[in-house]
């Protein structure tokens, strides 16, 4: 488990009732896999792998959350996960005897992150090139549904009909 040294002087500043639990937090995710690395991005610590994978907020004094920035989209099920919408997902935690306690769950998350991560590097570039070609084609089909429909040039007017002469009076009746 590889520690930052610029994460390690982040934290011996970090005054906080919450920086035990923080600590304990760092240890299992550093501890998952020594291919996850940790930074200071956005004033907090962040774990990277192949992308920022969660940070933390570093002013929340009633428990240790961690934001899991692409959280919606880890495969699996993670009920510690919370939030709605499409994008991150926060793991609150309070104490060093929570972070136990969620142990395997957080390991898990992780690992799903790490696969599904991985997974995507496999991808072969066609495969790739292939997505993104039709990404395009449904972005262009969708432009062109909320374009504006174009107007049609109005319809030729038809030159009118010659008017017929009026038809003959009959011959004046007979007397």
């Amino acid at each position: 488990m590889a520690k930052n040294p610029e994460v390690e002087a982040w934290l011996a500043a970090y005054d906080n009732p919450r920086k035990e639990t923080v600590l304990a937090i760092r240890d299992v995710i550093l501890g998952v896999d020594e291919r996850i690395t940790e930074c200071i991005k956005w004033k907090a610590p962040t774990f990277v792998y192949e992308g920022n994978l969660a940070s933390f907020y570093p002013k929340s004094k009633k428990h240790a959350a961690l934001m899991f920035h692409q959280g919606a989209k880890i495969p699996g099920t993670h009920p510690r996960l919370e939030g709605e919408g499409d994008t991150s997902r926060i793991l609150r935690l309070e104490t060093r005897a929570d972070v136990k306690k969620a142990k395997k769950e957080l390991v898990a998350i992780v690992r799903a992150w790490m696969n599904w991560r991985d997974e995507a590097k496999k991808t072969p570039a066609k495969k790739k090139a292939a997505a993104k070609k039709q990404g395009a084609a449904k972005k262009k089909a969708a432009a062109k549904k909320k374009a504006p429909a174009k107007k049609r040039a109005p319809a030729k007017k038809k030159a009118p009909a010659t008017k017929k002469a009026p038809a003959k009076k009959k011959a004046a009746k007979k007397r």
